[in-house]
């Protein structure tokens, strides 16, 4: 498919914005001083709120967006509206009530953590629902989004503490244990999902196997459609395996260093944050990319 630069940001960012308040409503990230809630506020629900924001500029018609969030029983592209919308006011009105109180409530930071993994999860499922495309009806789909949010949580979290004068070994330690197991379940991912090929072919979509092999003897349409545009996008396999290393090395191996020799270091720690969030974006641009709907079937496409 083709990779929307909406989508991309919409998924990288507000799951790092959900990854961060996970760790916030665990106590593992805490402020030191109302200035610092007001950071980690406006640090996490900026994230989030623009992630959510440019999405809405794939929509064809982005003022109609509010009726997306009616079809929650049964579509996951509302649900994960309907729990975005309900897990930024929580979380706004965690920060208020710190703010007043002096204090973060335990009880009603792990409501907020669990909201937000239920929103990563929602997120994911809008492409893993997807049974047009193997490549993302895989059950390892929604694992990746939210290790790698996870992930990304922690280094962001290990460099405010850092920026605040505080930095500490834990996080740094949880960091290297996501992103440890982040890389895992990607390279899984990357061998597995859609390896078997969507199970449908010519012969398949046409109900002609039993005569033999289907061949397209002229294409359905003289010229480029929005299908083949949108949904027919190739990506080479030595570029995607390029791409791929890129996408390893900025998300894995420079910020697992940081973590691992600099656990101090403000300055490296968020260098390592915006690296790791380079490498999840090229990650996410090659989530798009090799993606291939079995519409493409029909313009003689094999897969």
């Amino acid at each position: 498919m083709r990779p929307a630069a909406s989508l991309i940001i919409f998924t990288t960012l507000s799951g790092l914005g959900l990854g961060l308040t996970v760790l916030i409503g665990l106590g593992l990230l805490a402020a030191t001083s109302p200035e610092w809630v007001i950071i980690h506020a406006a640090v996490s629900l900026g994230l989030i709120g623009v992630g959510v924001l440019s999405s809405t500029l794939h929509l064809g018609h982005p003022e109609r967006a509010w009726r997306a969030l009616s079809q929650w029983r049964s579509s996951w592209l509302s649900r994960e509206g309907v729990m975005a919308a309900l897990t930024t006011i929580v979380l706004a009105g965690y920060f208020l009530d710190h703010l007043i109180s002096g204090q973060a409530r335990p009880w009603l930071g792990i409501i907020l953590s669990i909201m937000s993994l239920i929103t990563i999860y929602s997120t994911a499922m809008i492409y893993a629902s997807l049974k047009t495309i193997a490549r993302w009806h895989h059950i390892l789909t929604p694992v990746v989004f939210v290790v790698l949010a996870l992930a990304g949580g922690c280094l962001l979290a290990a460099a405010l503490e850092g920026l605040a004068g505080n930095p500490t070994i834990a996080l740094s330690q949880w960091g290297i244990g996501m992103i440890a197991v982040a890389s895992l379940i990607k390279i899984l991912w990357w061998n597995l999902a859609g390896s078997k090929g969507s199970g449908s072919t010519p012969e398949t979509a046409t109900g002609l196997g039993a005569l033999g092999k289907v061949r397209m003897i002229m294409p359905p349409h003289s010229e480029e459609n929005w299908l083949q545009h949108e949904m027919g996008f190739v990506v080479a396999r030595k570029h995607a395996l390029r791409l791929a290393v890129i996408a390893f090395i900025l998300a894995a191996i420079i910020p697992l260093l940081v973590l691992g020799l600099y656990p101090h270091s403000a300055a490296l720690l968020v260098l390592a944050a915006l690296v790791h969030l380079a490498g999840v974006i090229v990650e996410r641009w090659l989530f798009f990319a090799e993606a291939k709907h079995t519409v493409t079937l029909y313009y003689g496409d094999q897969h």
